[in-house]
C-alpha cells in the first residue's frame, strides 16, 4: 500500500475481529513494525464465530455453523467469478485460496425448494392448511399465489426504478449529488414507512431522490416482514431508517451472496496452513488462545492473523512472537487517556476472566485504533482528557446512541439423508412462527453430516427467545417445526429424525459480554450522525491519535466488507497521519470525503 518514513511508531489495537485483524495486517505491511493487539476474548475473529464439533482431528473437514455472519457479497457482476468482484472480501478470498459456493438463500435457484408457511398455513383462505411451496430452479420463478406476488411485485418495482436511474449515474461525477439528493429525500423515513408509502409509476428528473415507496397495504407489508425480499424476513429491518435496507438491496449486499467453506481442498479437508493441527497457541504473554482450523468463515480472520505477509515472510502472529509482545488475550481495556506527551495510555485489566488472577495493567501508545462495538466503548472503557477538537461530543453522542440489533441463532447437525433423500420438507423455510427463517445445506459430500438452521431471528423476535435456556429453546424449535410440517396438509412429515439435538448450538449475540449485539444500525432521522462516525479518522484523527475502525463506525452494518473498507481506512488516515508515501501516485485528495447533513 505505502513506505512509511516513520516504522518504528507504537501503535494499539483494540480488538481481535476481522477489523483488527485487517489493520493489524496492513500496518505491518506497511511497516509498521511496534503494533499492539488487546482481545478480551481467548479466541480471535469476533462475530465471525464457525463452531466446529470438538474432538475430530482438525486435519479433517467438518461442517462449520456459522454463528455470526454466514453469506458473503463479493460484489461480482453476472457472469463474473465472486473472487473477481469489486471488493475488498473478493480481494482476501482470493489471497488467502478461501473455497466458496453459493449461499441457499431463500426462493433462489441455489435451494431445492422454499417452504412459505403463513398464517398457519392459511394464507390464501384455503380449505386445509398448507405450506406453500417456490421452487425457483432459473432464477426468474416468482412465488406462488396471487398474494405472494404482489408483495414481491412491489418490492421489485420500487428497486427496479431506483437501480435503473442509479446505474446510468452511479461513480459518474453526477452521482454524489444524486445520492445527497436520495438521502435528503429518505433519511427520515423509516423502512415501516417506505414500505407503505405510495409508490411512483416513474422517476422525474426535477425531483431525483424521490423514487416513492413501496405502496403496500397493511396486509401485504405484514407478509413482506416475513418473507423479505428472498433472504428472509425483514421485519428486523422495519423500524430503522429506511436508507440501511435500501442500500442493503441496492448496492449488491444481497446479491450473488457465497458461503465461506474455508481454506479446504476438493476434499473438503483443510490445505496445509500456519499452525493447523496444534492442540494449542499461547499469546505474547504464554496465555492460551484456540488454535486456527481453517473452516468457514473464521478462515479469514486466521489467515490475516497466520499467514504470512511480505515483511520478511513473518504472519502478523509470528511477527508479535518474535518481538515478544504485540499480542494479548484476556484483556479487558478499561480506560483510554490522553496524556500532555501527545501519546495515548491504554489502561487494561489483563487475565480478566479470572477474577482472583486479574491484574490492572497500562501502555502508551502514538496511536490507538479502537475496533470494538459501540456500546462495549460506552459500557467498558472511559475516555479521558479529550478536548472536544480531539473527540467531539456529537461523535460520542452518535456511537452512544447507534442501535444494536439482537440477534439468535440455532443450529444443529442434519443427517445427509434429508438432502439427499427427502422428497417432501423444503430445503429452506420461511414462517411467521417464532422460529421464522430455516436453512439446511451442505457443505462437502463427504463431512459426516449436514447442518440445519433451527431458528434465525432480529430483534424483537430474537428478544422473545431471551429467558429460555438453550437446551430448552433447541427443544421448543424442534417441536414447533414438527408442528407445522404435521400440521400443513401437503407435507405431514415430521423434521425431528432428521435433527441431533444433543449437538445443537445456540448463539445470542445481546447477551455475549465481547459483542453486546450483532449488527449496528441507525434509526430514522440518524444517517447523517452514522456518516459522520465515518469521517472522523480524516477530521479528528490526527490530533486525538484516536482511529475509529470497524461496523461500529459504518453505515452498511451487518456486513464483513464495511469492516474490512474501515480497516483499511484507519490505515490510509493513520498512514498520511506519519508522512507516507503512497504507491502509485495516490494522494488524500484522491480520497473520497463523506457528506454530513447540508
Amino acid at each position: 500500500m505505502q513506505r512509511l518514513v516513520l516504522s518504528r511508531r507504537v501503535l494499539s489495537r483494540i480488538g481481535a475481529g476481522v477489523t483488527g485483524l485487517t489493520a493489524a495486517r496492513e500496518l505491518l505491511r506497511c511497516g509498521f513494525t511496534h503494533v499492539t493487539l488487546l482481545e478480551q476474548s481467548h479466541r480471535i475473529g469476533g462475530r465471525h464465530l464457525s463452531v466446529v464439533k470438538s474432538g475430530q482431528s482438525p486435519l479433517m473437514g467438518s461442517t462449520p455453523f456459522e454463528m455470526g455472519a454466514m453469506r458473503m457479497p463479493l460484489f461480482n457482476t453476472t457472469g463474473e467469478t465472486p473472487t473477481e468482484g469489486q471488493s475488498l472480501m473478493a480481494y482476501y478470498c482470493k489471497l488467502f485460496d478461501l473455497q466458496l459456493s453459493d449461499f441457499p438463500n431463500p426462493g433462489t435457484a441455489q435451494v431445492r425448494s422454499t417452504g412459505i408457511y403463513l398464517r398457519e398455513g392459511l394464507l390464501d383462505g384455503q380449505p386445509e392448511p398448507q405450506m406453500l411451496i417456490w421452487k425457483n430452479p432459473q432464477g426468474h420463478t416468482p412465488p406462488p399465489t396471487e398474494k405472494l406476488q404482489q408483495v414481491y411485485g412491489k418490492w421489485r418495482h420500487f428497486a427496479e426504478l431506483m437501480t435503473r436511474e442509479v446505474a446510468r449515474i452511479y461513480g459518474s461525477p453526477q452521482w454524489e449529488n444524486q445520492w445527497a439528493s436520495i438521502v435528503a429525500r429518505y433519511q427520515a423515513l423509516s423502512f415501516r414507512d417506505l414500505v407503505t408509502l405510495p409508490a411512483l409509476t416513474h422517476w422525474a428528473a426535477e425531483n431525483p431522490g424521490d423514487f416513492g415507496g413501496l405502496g403496500m397495504s397493511q396486509e401485504e407489508s405484514a407478509i413482506f416482514y416475513s418473507i423479505g425480499i428472498g433472504d428472509g424476513s425483514w421485519g428486523a429491518f422495519y423500524d430503522v431508517c429506511c436508507l440501511y435496507p435500501l442500500r442493503t438491496a441496492i448496492f449488491g449486499f444481497s446479491s450473488q451472496l457465497q458461503l465461506v467453506h474455508g481454506r479446504v481442498d476438493t476434499d473438503g479437508n483443510p490445505i496445509p496452513s500456519p499452525y493447523l493441527g496444534v492442540p494449542s497457541l499461547k499469546d505474547c504473554n504464554d496465555l492460551d488462545f484456540e488454535p486456527p482450523r481453517y473452516l468457514g468463515l473464521a478462515a479469514l480472520d486466521e489467515c490475516l492473523m497466520f499467514t504470512q505477509t511480505s515483511v520478511n515472510g513473518l504472519s502478523f502472529y509470528d511477527h508479535c512472537r518474535n518481538r515478544g509482545a504485540g499480542f494479548l488475550t484476556d484483556t479487558s481495556v478499561t480506560r483510554l487517556t490522553k496524556l500532555d506527551s501527545g501519546q495515548l495510555r491504554v489502561t487494561y485489566d489483563w487475565k480478566v476472566s479470572s477474577s482472583e488472577e486479574k491484574s490492572e495493567r497500562h501502555e502508551d501508545f502514538d496511536s490507538v485504533i479502537m475496533t470494538l462495538p459501540s456500546w462495549i466503548i460506552e459500557t467498558h472503557i472511559q475516555l479521558e482528557n479529550f478536548s472536544q477538537n480531539m473527540l467531539p461530543y456529537s461523535i460520542i453522542n452518535a456511537y452512544k446512541t447507534a442501535h444494536w440489533e439482537t440477534s439468535c441463532k440455532v443450529y444443529a447437525p442434519l443427517k445427509k439423508s434429508f438432502l439427499s433423500k427427502n422428497k417432501k420438507i423444503p430445503q429452506v423455510i420461511v414462517t411467521d412462527s417464532f422460529v421464522h427463517d430455516v436453512y439446511a445445506y451442505r457443505y462437502h459430500d463427504a463431512y459426516p453430516y449436514d447442518c440445519i438452521l433451527l431458528s434465525y431471528t432480529w430483534e424483537d423476535d430474537a428478544t422473545k427467545l431471551a429467558s429460555f435456556d438453550d437446551k430448552t429453546l433447541v427443544a421448543k424449535c424442534i417441536t414447533e417445526l414438527d408442528r407445522i410440517l404435521l400440521r400443513a396438509s401437503n407435507i405431514k412429515s415430521p423434521i425431528s429424525p432428521y435433527i441431533d439435538a444433543q449437538n445443537a448450538v445456540v448463539q445470542r449475540w445481546i447477551t455475549d459480554k465481547n459483542a453486546l449485539g450483532c449488527a449496528k444500525l441507525y434509526r430514522a432521522g440518524t444517517y447523517y450522525e452514522a456518516v459522520s462516525l465515518m469521517k472522523y479518522n480524516r477530521d479528528y484523527a490526527h490530533v486525538s491519535g484516536l482511529y475509529l475502525a470497524g461496523e461500529s463506525f459504518s453505515v452498511d452494518a451487518g456486513w464483513t466488507e464495511p469492516c474490512l473498507r474501515g480497516a483499511i481506512d484507519a490505515v490510509i488516515n493513520l498512514c498520511n497521519t506519519t508522512q507516507a508515501e503512497f504507491n502509485g501516485g495516490f494522494c488524500m485528495d484522491d480520497y473520497p470525503e463523506y457528506q454530513t447533513r447540508p
